[in-house]
């Protein structure tokens, strides 16, 4: 029985046979005419030295050795499509694929975009507002901007700003809710978005934070974040927004934070790229760009008293 592997084209009209189980349909998938293809599937018999599928009057079906082979075949096309897909993209500074949750992408990065368009005109940018885990080589990603604690093993990792939230709201809400005691009267927002951060950074622990016994559970709730905002900014109320999604709009007016008392959480937004990647010149760009426009709202964060949820849970 020979060893040696058999021909690349044979292997390819076997896989696509396989996943269709029809020669007609996995010829039509190849371009090829189907005598075409059943002859390098005979090629590939021929090589193993055993049939692969049942060929029957209308229909195929898979021999135990095809069974056998299948999976392999299938998992070695796709990784080999990956790995291409990963050469052309490690030749490509001309286009930036870039993946962040929905909130990050409507409240961070669509804002601000024009700035980098205008700084980088020779980068393509191409984004996908998705919270599912990414593989950078099979969903062609080259950045990722990802919530949350870490540890992000097996790539690249920058930690970017602390993170806090804190009460926003429109300025004429703040007149009429001036300080911490009457906004226990406020219509409050809940951003369920980040209820999964321990210790919890909720509506509870922020009026701990000012010394107060209040923990509020009535109001409109919201699993996205840039929807809590979105309430907070047509007025509906007050929501605790997160810095980063927020101090644009502070900075710009459109959101006041009137108490400057903000909670601190160790949950951070993160710049993620594949280990040997991060000093490739259009994601060297992104992330200084990045870097610099957080700098551009630090002095919201220079503002606020930040106190660290672990210091309020653990009294």
């Amino acid at each position: 029985m020979p060893s040696r592997l058999p021909p690349l084209t044979a292997l390819r009209a076997f896989d696509a046979a396989a996943r269709h189980m029809s020669f007609a349909k996995a010829a039509d998938e190849l371009n090829v005419t189907p005598a075409a293809l059943s002859f390098q599937i005979k090629t590939l018999e021929e090589h193993l030295g055993a049939p692969l599928f049942h060929r029957m009057n209308r229909a195929v079906a898979l021999t135990e050795a095809g069974q056998t082979l299948a999976p392999s075949a299938a998992d070695g096309f796709q990784m080999l499509a990956a790995g291409w897909q990963a050469a052309l993209r490690s030749l490509d500074n001309q286009s930036l694929t870039v993946t962040a949750g929905p909130a990050f992408t409507a409240k961070w990065l669509a804002p601000r975009l024009y700035e980098f368009a205008q700084g980088h005109p020779e980068i393509e940018l191409r984004f996908s507002a998705a919270l599912r885990q990414m593989d950078f080589d099979r969903d062609a990603i080259d950045v990722a901007v990802r919530f949350g604690y870490g540890p992000d093993e097996g790539v690249w990792s920058l930690p970017l700003a602390e993170e806090w939230v804190s009460p926003v709201m429109l300025p004429d809400l703040a007149e009429k809710y001036p300080t911490p005691e009457s906004l226990t009267e406020a219509p409050l927002i809940f951003d369920d978005s980040i209820s999964f951060l321990k210790p919890s950074a909720d509506w509870a622990t922020w009026f701990k934070a000012v010394g107060m016994d209040f923990a509020p559970t009535h109001g409109p709730r919201f699993s996205q974040a840039d929807h809590a905002i979105d309430a907070a900014l047509a007025g509906v109320g007050v929501v605790l927004g997160r810095r980063a999604l927020i101090v644009k709009d502070i900075a710009d007016g459109r959101l006041v934070a009137p108490y400057k008392i903000a909670l601190g959480t160790q949950a951070r937004f993160r710049f993620l790229c594949a280990l040997g990647t991060e000093d490739r010149p259009h994601i060297v760009a992104f992330r200084e760009w990045m870097l610099g426009e957080i700098k551009k709202t630090g002095f919201v964060t220079e503002q606020m008293t930040i106190i660290p949820v672990e210091t309020l849970h653990a009294s």
